[in-house]
């Protein structure tokens, strides 16, 4: 595979921001002062089963196509606590109870990296560089994708690996009937599904109280062909990043030496 031409190291500024998901890996380089990416986004299909061996081998082909030597953030869609993964959502099950650091030092020997939650990495990433609303009171950032990934933000603060996607809404799992993917599985209409995510939506509100809902995601770029359908109290926003949000938020995790 061919390498991503670089004429100069790797600076303070950068870093190579990683993001795991149930269908592809992605990876950028990016400009931790703006969160704007450094050349092109690189995409690997995940690989099937999404094991631990087998994505960790896909990250290092990541880092090696921009032959880079500096810090990586990676991100995962699971809860990692204490660098041990504790849940496998949309990748092989054979994740939990993996130790983070062993397995991915095991490929990038000598290269700093961090690994976080995905929706966490995403959050924070808003907070840092997108929409201003993610700093100020209760939000809750929603990425909305393979499945539903989420994080708690108070006045910009992080409160780590919730799981909402999980939480059950009547008789399924929020993630069943409000992600991405089940929008284009079932074939639904912007108007149907956004009914579905009206009572996720609902459900969250009512238990959380936030001031603001934020929505990532590759969805979150067709916001306008949906969320005239929504009748959410609480005021439902796109994140500004949309869909790169994954990427920046690992690399300013690795830049700030995050480690949940």
């Amino acid at each position: 595979m061919t390498k991503h031409a670089r004429t100069e190291e790797p600076t303070v500024a950068q870093a190579l921001g990683i993001d795991i998901g149930g269908s592809g890996i992605k990876g950028a380089i990016v400009d931790v002062t703006t969160g704007e990416f450094v050349g092109e986004r690189h995409r690997i299909a995940t690989p099937q089963p999404a094991t631990p061996q087998a994505v960790a081998e896909t990250v290092a082909e990541i880092v090696a196509h921009f032959g880079w030597t500096g810090p990586v953030g990676i991100t995962v869609p699971a809860v990692v606590r204490h660098r041990i993964v504790r849940s496998a959502a949309n990748i092989d099950a054979s994740w939990i109870g993996v130790d983070s650091q062993q397995l991915f030092g095991s490929v990038l020997q000598g290269v700093r990296f961090s690994v976080l939650n995905d929706a966490d990495a995403a959050g924070l990433a808003e907070v840092a560089c997108g929409d201003p609303t993610a700093a100020r009171g209760p939000v809750i950032f929603l990425t909305l994708g393979t499945g539903i990934g989420s994080a708690f933000l108070l006045n910009g603060q992080l409160f780590p690996n919730t799981e909402l996607g999980h939480l059950r809404v009547g008789k399924h799992e929020a993630e069943h009937i409000a992600s991405s993917a089940v929008r284009e599985r079932e074939g639904l209409s912007y108007k149907k599904w956004a009914k579905q995510l009206d009572k996720v939506l609902a459900e969250y509100t009512a238990l959380f109280n936030p001031e603001a809902f934020i929505i990532g995601g590759g969805i979150s770029r067709k916001f306008d062909k949906w969320c005239g359908y929504l009748d959410s109290p609480v005021p439902v926003v796109p994140a500004q990043l949309r869909n790169r949000a994954g990427i920046v938020g690992a690399a300013l995790a690795v830049s700030q030496d995050l480690h949940p």
